[in-house]
């Protein structure tokens, strides 16, 4: 577990830029030690432990890339065709003990290995067989064409995947490669999730006339499972300060991360500040971004306590500026920046500067081909259907005080965020 002091988010701006925000998080947050060993099919998704050395060359072996005829270089056409007799076959799979004779070719096919002597391939739709048998070479192929050497991808020895990266689909299969069955991996972060607010109620529940279904609390434990996370959902916790104080202490002794929507304010029914504030320690980050401006940060027993706000985009869009950071921190993660990429915007757009401000749009491909980003129509923290009808968000920074038609504008895809 790893234990934060209580001053740890304490932060002496007037407001904070995300690059703060990512920053005072990253450098801040104790990396979880506790590792754990699992196999290849259960890799994905989890940040590494330890750097992986190739333990042999890829490939292992040098081989053909191609079907086709193995030469020595010796006996390469210079300007005119040449017939050479076969000297052998060798599949992908098999043994090549002998060398060609001199003034032979074999036939070779994708992955097997060369024959000792030989060192180019030609394919076999650029040759011909004449009327005696023999393979007719054209001019021209350079010596070492179409084969692929030992260690050509990677060398043995090289480190190969590193220590907090984040393993992909990718990654897993190099592991494979190398011939490993299982991998050191950081153990996953335990987060705890809840929602507080007499106003709410759980999917499944009744609901009063002036109530509201839970769906935020559902949407955060769906992107943290997606970060690799192992989740707690504790519901509901009403706004009363010895319960809730006694519930979050408890809590922060089992889990790295304690997570919740809405609440965390200055209201006079909001006791969740006031609990969090007799166990611990709790500041409001007032943030430069919209939507989303006020973000809890806290911490209970050593446990980090982070607070979102509590309409749904809003809720998004600090998760992943806020949460995200923080689960890849502490699971000792490499640094992951979101790179937005460029799209033409097909809106018009006014914005203050000095904070930054992502936008929710949909892409649709031009006539000349180009990518084109449209604002989703409504504005709105509070409309999921923002989110659900749209395919990312216009990263906007805070220098920008306006967008025209046209004009080359960031866009995060929601694939990307998670």
């Amino acid at each position: 577990m790893a234990q934060l002091s209580d001053d740890c988010f304490a932060f002496g701006g007037p407001m904070m830029s995300v690059a703060e925000a990512v920053g005072l998080i990253t450098t801040r947050v104790n990396a979880i030690v506790d590792l754990e060993t699992v196999t290849l099919i259960d890799a994905d998704g989890r940040v590494l432990a330890r750097d992986i050395a190739a333990p042999l060359p890829l490939p292992p072996f040098t081989n053909s890339a191609v079907d086709g005829y193995a030469v020595r270089n010796a006996d390469l056409p210079d300007s005119a065709e040449r017939a050479l007799p076969l000297d052998g076959r060798i599949q992908a799979g098999g043994l090549a003990l002998a060398p060609i004779k001199a003034d032979h070719t074999a036939r070779i096919f994708t992955g097997a290995p060369m024959p000792p002597d030989a060192e180019t391939v030609f394919m076999q739709e650029d040759v011909r067989v004449d009327d005696a048998g023999r393979i007719v070479l054209p001019p021209g192929l350079k010596p070492g064409a179409n084969v692929r050497p030992a260690g050509e991808d990677i060398p043995q020895g090289h480190i190969a995947l590193r220590a907090g990266q984040r393993l992909l689909p990718q990654h897993v299969a190099l592991a494979a490669a190398f011939g490993l069955v299982g991998l050191d991996v950081v153990r996953r972060i335990r987060v705890a999730v809840f929602s507080t607010g007499d106003e709410l109620t759980s999917p499944g529940e009744p609901r009063a006339a002036s109530q509201l279904f839970d769906s935020n609390r559902f949407m955060l434990m769906a992107m943290l499972r997606r970060l690799g996370c192992e989740v707690s959902d504790l519901g509901i916790l009403r706004d009363e300060r010895t319960s809730l104080a006694n519930g979050l202490k408890q809590v922060a002794g089992t889990h790295d991360l304690i997570l919740t929507t809405g609440g965390v304010s200055t209201g006079e029914e909001d006791h969740v500040k006031a609990a969090v504030e007799s166990i611990g320690s709790l500041v409001l980050w007032r943030m430069a971004i919209k939507p989303g401006r006020p973000v809890a940060m806290g911490i209970i027993a050593g446990t980090p306590l982070i607070g979102l706000p509590g309409n749904p985009v809003a809720s998004f869009v600090t998760f992943v500026h806020v949460v995200r950071p923080t689960v890849l921190a502490l699971a000792g993660s490499l640094p992951a920046p979101l790179l937005p990429i460029p799209v033409r915007a097909a809106f018009t757009y006014k914005k203050k500067a000095g904070r930054r401000e992502y936008v929710r749009a949909s892409l649709r491909r031009t006539q000349d081909g180009a990518l084109e980003a449209i604002k989703f129509p409504r504005e709105g923290a509070g409309l999921l259907s923002s989110l659900v009808d749209t395919d990312g968000l216009i990263e906007l920074d805070e220098e920008v005080t306006r967008v025209e038609p046209g004009q080359s504008v960031g866009f995060l895809s929601y694939a990307d965020l998670l």
